[in-house]
């Protein structure tokens, strides 16, 4: 057996010619083009890259990109200064503050200053807030991505057990709020399944993922889900991207491919699903701001 690919570009191609005809149509409705704003402090280059793909991405859907460069010392009292000056422009429906960020400044006080409403990435207290109680206002992008690749390859998450391997703030606990709970008129993306967040130093961790119907790696460590911790049958999304030898590699070990049922590949697998969902938060802000 060889697990099916999920291609992350394929889907994220399709979603964003989506969201360029809505667009399009906003725009034909007499309102402004979505704009996003992106903001990168330091010189690191993997950044950059990151950045330059997420205003390619935003122009080629329609929308306008307002990009803000910090030199490496930047104060935190100057970062929060620009944010509030994004805050209050009313061309900037949607702010995304790259992050990794300097030591001299604190993520969580930007993270509080951006205003809910432009929060694109979904990180503010509030944003979380609300997706804790079933009524979100944005889902974060990169687990967006991910409901999105297993609804949009016709993988049911509804009554499966989906195992989280991970629990940062940013992929592994917002990922459990979006799988465990009930779909409703407020949150249809709800997976209604029964979630299991488990970590490196989880006992007995292979016996808990060789359960799950749908096995999320995203632990940060290179090839860390093994052929024997995987349920033969199985969809694993790889969620990991890690550097080796100059190589950019996955949390999953390529010899699952013949143990899953289906595989997201690491490239191009959640990377440009979470930059696509990036775009479908800023057209969503454009149109509740």
């Amino acid at each position: 057996m060889s697990a099916s690919r999920i291609d992350g570009n394929v889907l994220a191609k399709t979603i964003r010619e989506e969201i360029a005809v809505k667009v399009k149509e906003h725009v034909a409705r007499g309102n402004q083009p979505p704009g996003l704003a992106t903001v990168l402090v330091g010189e690191d280059p993997a950044s950059h890259v990151y950045v330059r793909n997420k205003r390619k991405a935003c122009e080629h859907a329609g929308m306008v990109s307002f990009h803000h460069a910090l030199p490496a010392m930047a104060t935190q009292a100057e970062l929060l200064a620009l944010v509030q000056r994004l805050n209050n422009d009313p061309t900037v429906h949607g702010i995304l503050v790259q992050l990794p960020l300097p030591k001299q400044i604190a993520e969580a006080a930007v993270i509080r200053a951006l205003h809910p409403l432009k929060d694109v990435d979904a990180f503010h207290p509030e944003n979380v807030g609300l997706l804790a109680a079933g009524q979100p206002r944005f889902l974060p992008c990169t687990p967006y991505g991910v409901q999105q690749m297993l609804a949009r390859s016709s993988i049911a998450t509804a009554g499966k057990q989906v195992t989280i391997i991970g629990r940062s703030n940013i992929v592994g606990k917002p990922l459990a709020l979006i799988f465990m709970q009930k779909p409703s008129a407020a949150f249809p993306e709800a997976g209604d399944a029964t979630v299991t967040v488990v970590h490196r130093g989880t006992r007995d961790l292979a016996a808990l993922t060789r359960q799950a119907d749908i096995l999320i790696a995203a632990v940060g460590v290179p090839r860390f889900v093994q052929p024997e911790m995987v349920k033969p049958g199985s969809a694993v999304i790889d969620v990991g991207i890690n550097s080796v030898d100059g190589k950019l590699v996955g949390d999953v070990h390529e010899d699952v491919a013949a143990v899953a049922g289906a595989l997201s590949p690491v490239p191009g697998g959640v990377g440009p699903m979470t930059i696509t969902m990036l775009l479908q938060n800023t057209l969503r802000a454009a149109t509740i701001g």
